[in-house]
């Protein structure tokens, strides 16, 4: 297999300190409500183009002026601009495709996963982006006004955010896989030890309850453990036939990680299950559920 050298330009200082999993979860958690809102703001925004202020508070049950918030920072984001008593979707390749494309995207979960995380970034944050098609997707949702930088596994995704201005793209290296073009071995774990990251968005192959996050390759087992270390915030994403599962190596339990995000089409039982557990799951908002 061929390898890559990696390397990077103007690396993310690392912070000082360590960060332990309850450190980020408490910092995190007065964040937790907001941000659901607004994913599902931008959600709707995707389905009907505008919203309205006084709809969004009576429906959420918050002021206007929370909601006129929330707008500021999805603006912010670059997903919608505000007009008078609301706002309408921004006209961005992340956040306003074609009408077919916005019909497939509604029955593509990974594309419902992808778009209710990439809600949550802000503007100039160090991102890692983990192999997998559900981390590639998300990616490319990132709204086209995003700026800071993207640390990325797979050479695909590097060359998806490479071609955006404002944004500056760090490939791992290391062994590069035929099949996916994914950067893994000791090369790729070293890495990241260079780094700082905001969020991270990670693949995984089951999700249990007891098994925690769990992997089919364990080649890609070092790089997430990597990432997980150097990371403050780790999203999981796993379309809703991952959960319940377990893959034969496991990757971390799931008080290492922020939250699980996953598709409508998962079973409440299995997230009212993880969810009792402690462990935060994101339900992207998908079709009908919006209604």
């Amino acid at each position: 297999m061929p390898h890559y050298a990696g390397g990077s330009v103007r690396p993310h200082a690392a912070r000082p300190g360590q960060w332990s999993p309850e450190e980020m979860k408490e910092e995190l958690l007065d964040a937790v409500l907001p941000e659901e809102r607004r994913l599902r703001i931008a959600a709707q925004l995707r389905r009907d183009t505008r919203v309205r202020v006084e709809d969004l508070a009576a429906r959420y049950g918050v002021s206007g002026e929370t909601i006129r918030r929330d707008l500021q920072v999805l603006e912010e984001r670059g997903i919608l601009r505000r007009v008078y008593g609301g706002a309408v979707a921004q006209e961005t390749r992340g956040w306003e495709p074609g009408a077919d494309e916005r019909a497939i995207a509604r029955l593509d979960p990974k594309r419902a996963i992808a778009a209710a995380v990439a809600a949550l970034v802000e503007p100039g944050e160090t991102l890692v982006f983990d192999l997998g098609t559900t981390v590639a997707e998300t990616a490319r949702a990132l709204p086209a006004t995003f700026s800071g930088r993207a640390l990325c596994v797979a050479l695909p995704t590097a060359a998806e955010l490479a071609g955006r201005e404002g944004v500056e793209v760090h490939l791992a290296g290391g062994q590069v896989r035929r099949d996916d073009l994914s950067c893994v071995g000791p090369g790729s774990e070293k890495f990241f030890e260079r780094f700082f990251a905001d969020r991270a968005f990670i693949a995984a192959s089951g999700v249990h309850l007891k098994a925690g996050v769990t992997s089919d390759r364990l080649e890609e087992i070092p790089v997430r453990q990597a990432i997980l270390a150097q990371a403050q915030a780790v999203y999981v994403l796993a379309d809703g036939a991952k959960l319940g599962r377990v893959a034969v190596g496991r990757v971390c339990p799931l008080s290492a990680v922020t939250a699980i995000v996953t598709d409508s089409g998962a079973d409440p039982e299995a997230v009212r299950a993880l969810e009792q557990s402690g462990t935060r799951v994101i339900v992207a908002p998908t079709g009908s559920e919006l209604d």
